[in-house]
Formats: structure tokens, C-alpha cells, sequence
């Protein structure tokens, strides 16, 4: 596949060659037209890339065979993409395509989560749903970095060990309908202080039940496919609060900056070790897609771009 480049644009972006493409959930809610963001169709789904620099616009601090990652609007399961130079961050030698790969969306959308939508303290117990997925695993990693205690829910008990190696202190399958009774009883009866939830759906009534007083519930996404209906009595009685996870390009510039460079900071001293499947190559992106609606994906899926 090669995403036609619209020439009259190109003077004021990067071309790059994509090495390697990461799914995200909203690339299927998007290609179902229920996602926020609806492309005109027929369109390109993908939103993180990595890769090389083929041509930048004059005066760019980007030049040929430059690597970098960046996410997109759109677009990013193909062999070339336009990218906005200042969306883009560089990509060090020692850090593969298929790790960069995996950072711009699920690592800084956790990062926003920890330290900007709320700021989660050491002496605090944050719950991560779907802590073996992409977006689960980096917030399992970003919040025991900061040295909160972390319990860590998963569909299997092979999930749950991944993300006990990542750092998660406890694991609790979801599938146990007590498992929210679980969490009250890990933390003496009080809850945890902090949500973070990717999944939505029918998760979100138990999730409120075992909050703490005072507790942040971070509404993340919804990989369930349904929307969360959060009971507003129980947020009231409990003096908890629910905010919304989410970030953009242009109006949140430099917050983005400063949580890239944490991030490769947090790379660097071995805090962050990104789980990457990387089975799938770019021909076979319809069965990475079903393998990742159908939760049989763990960690971040990255296509290889041959």
C-alpha cells in the first residue's frame, strides 16, 4: 500500500518511509466511523509511525535520513506518510523502528495521564484495566516508575504475569465477578486513589465502587466498544472526580515535548521496557487487526514495513 502524497502540501512536510506502523483500538473504532476523529472515506487507517526521513521542506530542522517517529491523523499503515515536522521527535540510534514505534500514542497518553490529567504520588494505589495491552502496560511501567503501588487487571492469567513483570504489585483477573471486592480488600477497605481505564463499557460501575475518597477516575478510551456510563451519585458521595485522558497535537505542544523527552529519559535508566509484537508485517494487517479486537495481542502490535 502507498498513501498518495498530496503535492500541493508537500513543500511544508516531511516525507518519510515508514519502517514500522502501531494499532491502536480507535484505528478500528475509526475504520467503523465511531471514533471522535472521521477521516473521509475511503481512507489510510494508522496513527504511529516510525521511520526514515525521505524529504523535509526548506528550513526544517529535519533533513534526508533522518529517523524519527511521530503520530498522525491517518494514515500510517502505508509504505510513505506526510508528517508535520513539529509533531515528529527523533529517534536515537540505539532504539529500534518497532520500539519508536509504540511510544508516540500509548506512552505519551499514559505520561498525560500520570502527570498532567492528574498527578499520581508514590504513597498512592493506582487500578490499570487491561493492564497487558499497549496502553495498559506503559501506565503499569510510568506509574510504578513513579513508585505508586499498582494492581493491574487482565482477562488471563498469562496477561496478568506480564504485567506483574512490568511492574504491577498485584493482579486480578477481571473475569472474577468480585474482583472490585478484591480491590477493597488490598487497600484495608478504603480503594484506590487513581482509575486508569481504557476499556469502558460495563467496567466502569464496579471501577467506582472500589475508588477511594477523594479518587481520580481517568476515562482513557474505550476499548470495550461501549461508552462508560459513569453513575454521578457515586462520584458525588465519594468526593471523586472523573477527567477525561486526552491530547492534541497543536494545543498541547510543548506538554507532548516534555513528556517525550521524559520518556526516552525513562528509556534510558531502564524504567520503561516496551512490549512489542511484532509478528505481523503490513500485508497481513487484517489479521493483526482481528487479533487485536479479538484480545489476542499483548503488549503494543507494531506492523514491520518491508
Amino acid at each position: 500500500m502507498l498513501n498518495l502524497l498530496n503535492k500541493a502540501e508537500k513543500s511544508h512536510k516531511l516525507v518519510v518511509k515508514v519502517e514500522a506502523a502501531a494499532l491502536n483500538f480507535s484505528d478500528l473504532l475509526m475504520s467503523e466511523d465511531k471514533y471522535q476523529v472521521r477521516p473521509p472515506r475511503p481512507f489510510t487507517p494508522g496513527q504511529e509511525i516510525a521511520g526514515v526521513v525521505v524529504s523535509a521542506p526548506e528550513g526544517s530542522k529535519w533533513k534526508k535520513g533522518d529517523r524519527l517517529a511521530s503520530k498522525i491523523p491517518w494514515g500510517g499503515f502505508a509504505d510513505q506518510v506526510e508528517v508535520q515536522p513539529e509533531y515528529a521527535f527523533p529517534v536515537p540510534d540505539n532504539i529500534s523502528f518497532t520500539m519508536a514505534a509504540a511510544l508516540p500514542v500509548t506512552y505519551t497518553t499514559s505520561m498525560i495521564a500520570f502527570f498532567d490529567s492528574t498527578v499520581l504520588r508514590e504513597d498512592q494505589t493506582v487500578l490499570v484495566h487491561a493492564a497487558a495491552g499497549g496502553v495498559g502496560l506503559a501506565a503499569v511501567e510510568i506509574a510504578k516508575a513513579i513508585g505508586a503501588r499498582v494492581i493491574a487487571t487482565a482477562g488471563s492469567e498469562e496477561k496478568l504475569t506480564i504485567a506483574k513483570e512490568h511492574g504491577a504489585d498485584v493482579g486480578l483477573n477481571y473475569r472474577d465477578e468480585n474482583w472490585f471486592q478484591k480491590v477493597k480488600e488490598l487497600t484495608d477497605g478504603e480503594g484506590v486513589d487513581v482509575i486508569y481505564d481504557p476499556v469502558g463499557g460495563d467496567i466502569a460501575l464496579p471501577s467506582i465502587r472500589c475508588l477511594a475518597r477523594d479518587g481520580v477516575y481517568l476515562i482513557v478510551g474505550f476499548a470495550s466498544g461501549t461508552i462508560s456510563e459513569l453513575p454521578a451519585n457515586r462520584l458525588m458521595l465519594k468526593r471523586a472526580s472523573a477527567k477525561g485522558v486526552y491530547w492534541n497535537q497543536e494545543l498541547d505542544a510543548k506538554i507532548i515535548e516534555d513528556v517525550m523527552d521524559r520518556i526516552f529519559t525513562m528509556l534510558e535508566k531502564g524504567q520503561l521496557n516496551p512490549v512489542v509484537d511484532d509478528r505481523f508485517s503490513l500485508s497481513e494487517l487484517p489479521d493483526a487487526l482481528r487479533a487485536l479486537q479479538n484480545r489476542e495481542t499483548i503488549g503494543k502490535v507494531v506492523l514491520k514495513v518491508e
